[in-house]
């Protein structure tokens, strides 16, 4: 029998959730709103701001982008790599994660008359390809990877997650329009922010060193290159260059999102999580009203 301090807690935790669900509602309906209220442009006349864009993914020019873990091409990824805990005193033992990235290189999107480049940094991204494996090492050895798009391996301490939007897909893109050459600024502004920290060594490991073994490993510096990515833009965005041709993270809070699904799927998922999260908030205060009721 709970005591009534419990009951008070158990209170307070349902009606928090309950709270947190009926803004996840509100925020759900607003964007999905925002997609409603943005018609789709064609890169040939579309004028700077807020856009959604429809075309098909390609990949990065002069580049053969392939995911870190199964070496696929594709035009962005995200991977995260999990360790199953062997101190774990029953059962298979819990898995934790050692290792996880996510691409920031820009892809093009194409229409019949007319391309543009997505620079991915700050997007909220749905991948049209989610697997999920197993293995015995850090990363997949070849045995353990995609032969023929079949797993050949699903048993190990090792559980690799990957998502991958491929070449050829549609996708519908939703940010903001800016020129080529402010995206080459913001590269640049990139690059001078990063051999500003590798002059300040002991800021540099402070900083992105997350195992603190006193250097930068390979995948510590793809997140500095993230993080410098993102400050560039904040200092960048505003500037008065000409706008055509790179869709990029918002400034004034709109939804950035790539998505392989058209504008009505695209909605009707808005709406489909704007539903589960009213009813999840309903639930939640229906539980918070019970268990003030024993009380």
């Amino acid at each position: 029998m709970l005591t009534g301090p419990e009951l008070a807690i158990a209170a307070g935790l349902f009606g928090a959730s309950s709270l947190a669900s009926l803004l996840g509602f509100f925020a759900r309906l607003r964007r999905d709103r925002i997609i409603a209220d943005t018609p789709p442009v064609r890169l040939r006349s579309a004028a700077q701001g807020y856009v959604r864009v429809e075309g098909v993914a390609q990949p990065p020019p002069d580049e053969d982008l392939r995911s870190p873990l199964s070496g696929r091409r594709c035009v962005w990824w995200s991977y995260r790599v999990e360790y199953r805990d062997k101190e774990a005193e029953r059962g298979e033992g819990t898995f934790s994660t050692i290792e996880q990235a996510t691409s920031v290189t820009p892809f093009v999107l194409t229409q019949v008359d007319g391309e543009c480049l997505v620079g991915p940094v700050g997007a909220e991204v749905t991948p049209n390809i989610r697997d999920t494996w197993s293995g015995n090492s850090p990363r997949p050895m070849q045995r353990e990877m995609f032969q023929a798009g079949i797993l050949v391996s699903n048993a190990g301490n090792y559980r690799y997650h990957e998502q991958l939007i491929t070449a050829g897909t549609t996708l519908s893109v939703l940010g903001e329009l800016r020129s080529h050459s402010e995206f080459g600024a913001v590269d640049q502004k990139a690059r001078d922010l990063l051999n500003l920290w590798k002059r300040d060594q002991g800021g540099l490991l402070r900083r992105f060193d997350r195992n603190h073994d006193g250097h930068i490993d390979p995948l510590e510096w793809e997140v500095a290159q993230a993080t410098a990515h993102t400050e560039a833009q904040a200092t960048v965005l505003n500037s008065p260059i000409e706008r055509v041709g790179v869709v990029a993270q918002t400034t004034h809070g709109q939804p950035f999102l790539i998505a392989p699904l058209d504008s009505v799927r695209l909605q009707h998922r808005e709406r489909r999580l704007a539903a589960l999260l009213l009813i999840a908030s309903f639930a939640m205060l229906g539980g918070c009203i019970f268990v003030l009721s024993l009380s």
